[in-house]
């Protein structure tokens, strides 16, 4: 038996004891909850960090980018599902492993992914063929002009921070649709947008920590 196959084994005790944890972080949305408790995260992890898979950290990933912390998929999630039944119509800027893109699966029947950094959105493919996930939709291009072919979305989640919140994602937000995106180019902090019939509205949240925001493919 090799290590992944001994994760695959305990991977159910140890996203109980996950989801137990983001309870006492604070995290109450019990679909939330439930969504990341249905997601193996350790088939989204290098093989050498999947002994590692249901901490509550940032784990390495390809070409310098990372997996979010479990908490922090949680937090962006339920700020975008406070309030509704459903995420509805669902767009993720920065796919990455597609883990995320899975948590969101388990929430909305539409899920629509892009990642800027073919190899990674490769693996991301590889990755959710084996949940069979067939609601997911991704795509090779550049997140900061959002999948206009696509809109209007109810929710657009972003896995990476920026100076602002990028307009072209502004106005794919559907009326009644929210967005979060960690904002900052020193310290940063979750932004919540909210689509009215009168323009946006923004929110600042949770202080945290992610990779840059980059235009462009590669």
């Amino acid at each position: 038996m090799n290590a992944l196959s001994g994760i695959g084994m305990t991977s159910e005790r140890t996203r109980t004891r996950m989801i137990e944890r983001l309870r006492e972080q604070g995290i109450r949305n019990e679909q939330v909850l439930a969504a990341l408790g249905k997601v193996p995260r350790h088939i989204f992890v290098e093989e050498a960090m999947a002994h590692r898979a249901y901490e509550d950290t940032a784990l390495p990933l390809i070409l310098g980018q990372t997996i979010s912390q479990p908490y922090i998929v949680a937090r962006m999630i339920e700020l975008l599902l406070a309030g509704r039944d459903k995420l509805g119509r669902t767009l993720e800027i920065g796919a990455g492993c597609g883990y995320q893109a899975a948590v969101l699966a388990q929430l909305t029947r539409e899920v629509f992914g892009v990642e800027r950094l073919a190899p990674l959105l490769a693996r991301a493919r590889e990755n959710l063929k084996q949940l069979k996930l067939t609601q997911i939709r991704l795509k090779h291009g550049d997140g900061m002009g959002g999948l206009p072919e696509a809109a209007p979305f109810d929710s657009i989640v972003v896995a990476a921070a920026g100076a602002a919140v990028p307009q072209a994602l502004r106005e794919q937000l559907a009326v009644g649709g929210r967005l979060v995106m960690p904002v900052g180019s020193g310290a940063q902090a979750l932004v919540l947008v909210e689509r009215t019939p009168q323009g946006w509205t923004e929110t600042r949240c949770d202080a945290v920590r992610f990779v840059p925001l980059l235009p462009g493919v590669a």
